[in-house]
């Protein structure tokens, strides 16, 4: 079972930390709650990866760093009356009850309302209210408030939030179109109608609906059109951008300002610059075609770089798995399986019977020989080209380890028993409605 009070701690110190949260109550608060509680059970293993999971209702909980980030931006303290537009599963509600007095937050789903609800009570947090409507118009009855976290993207800082704020509350919201990316804002209120504005960097929210935000066809809603306007544009402004804001950039802009220059695959620094994904659970290396043997070169080194320097030590292919498992006992030094044919010599041979690849897994068995069996990086396929070694190989496994389940296995299998040699039987019993 999966120790979520250590992965939770590991979130803190690689995801947060180390790239820049520095708020020790936020840090604290994210030590405590717990996030998969906040996730359908099924996603629960993946609640503290660094990305945003689907929550129902086209809605995702955020990544851990972009909610650390609005939380630290917001200068939370114990005392605090905090709003948050987006309740979504709670969880940066919860987070927030952890340092503020009372959390108020507002969420237009009824059914995502409800299930943060339960979550709430089941873990005990009193201090926090939720309630379904348009957050774009705030919770007046319950203002004015410190702070206001906005946990999707409107074409400006909504006014009925603004109005809400105390002298010197922070709103944090972010700004533009969710197809061509936000701008996560800070607002700082200084006066009765004075604002000091601070950018927090590039975000991608799901829209705002509601009344002072967009409509559900994408287009600015009603109450913030100007006489004239057409619904959807901006006068005098390209298609996303915010007037009076700089221009939102372009995809090809931001991979284009992100892209780092690599040397060829065989300099040393080539691999090097991939250190930045040492932290990572999972590193994926693709490319669209397959192509060249520059790629292939490039992918061996990164791989070599990651097990040697990091530890890694499972590497997963687009492979046939029987196949790929003649290749595994090969470079782990184990004796390979009697009888069994060579690997690799079926579609798509070129992808894996190359002279690159072949390279690598040399290297992989000198490796390997250099360090305790226990510490070995193993070479697995993740596809079944080849339907009767898988079926072979489950089949197996499963008499060794379960005979019951070995039975169970064959009866199921029978069904494919008539397309185990011959593949293109079974393709042309699909195209006829046949079998």
């Amino acid at each position: 079972m999966l120790d979520f009070v250590a992965t939770r701690n590991r979130m803190v110190d690689v995801q947060l930390v180390r790239r820049g949260i520095r708020d020790a109550l936020v840090l604290r608060a994210m030590r405590k709650v717990p996030r998969e509680a906040f996730v359908d059970p099924g996603m629960a293993e993946f609640a503290y990866e660094d990305s945003p999971l689907a929550i129902g209702e086209g809605q995702t909980i955020s990544q851990p760093y972009i909610v650390a980030l609005m939380i630290e931006a917001a200068e939370l303290v114990p005392g605090d009356r905090v709003l948050e537009v987006g309740a979504g599963s709670g969880y940066a509600a919860a987070v927030m009850a952890e340092i503020a007095a009372r959390v108020f937050a507002i969420e237009r789903h009824p059914g995502l309302a409800d299930e943060a609800k339960g979550r709430m009570a089941t873990l005990g947090y009193r201090n926090v209210e939720i309630r379904v409507g348009d957050g774009t118009l705030g919770w007046p009855e319950a203002a004015p408030f410190d702070a206001i976290l906005v946990a999707a993207g409107g074409p400006e800082p909504p006014p009925a939030l603004k109005a809400q704020l105390k002298l010197g509350g922070r709103l944090v919201v972010p700004i533009g179109r969710a197809e061509t990316g936000q701008e996560l804002v800070k607002l700082t209120r200084t006066g009765a109608a004075d604002w000091r504005e601070e950018g927090l960097g590039g975000v991608r929210f799901v829209p705002l609906i509601g009344r002072q935000g967009w409509a559900e066809d994408g287009s600015r809603s009603a109450t913030t059109h100007v006489p004239g306007h057409v619904p959807g544009h901006v006068p005098g402004h390209v298609p996303g951008h915010v007037p009076g804001r700089a221009r939102v950039k372009t995809l090809p802009e931001l991979v284009a300002e992100a892209a780092v220059p690599l040397p060829a695959p065989e300099d040393p620094g080539f691999a090097a610059a991939f250190d930045r994904y040492a932290d990572r659970r999972v590193v994926l290396l693709g490319e669209a075609s397959h192509g060249t043997a520059e790629f292939y070169r490039a992918r061996a080194a990164i791989t070599r770089r990651l097990i040697e320097r990091h530890g890694f030590s499972i590497v997963a292919v687009e492979a046939d798995w029987p196949d790929a498992a003649a290749v595994d006992r090969f470079v782990r030094h184990r004796p390979a399986r009697p009888g069994a044919e060579p690997p690799f010599r079926r579609f798509p041979t070129w992808m894996w019977r190359n002279t690159e690849v072949a390279a690598f897994a040399l290297w992989l068995r000198e490796r390997n020989g250099r360090v305790a069996p226990e510490r070995r990086a193993g070479f697995h396929g993740l596809d079944l080209y080849n339907m009767r070694g898988s079926i072979a190989a489950v089949l197996a496994y499963l008499d060794a380890v379960d005979p019951a389940a070995a039975r169970v296995a064959r009866e199921r299998y029978g069904c494919l028993t008539p397309w185990q040699n011959e593949y293109a039987t079974y393709g042309r019993a699909v195209l006829t409605e046949s079998y």
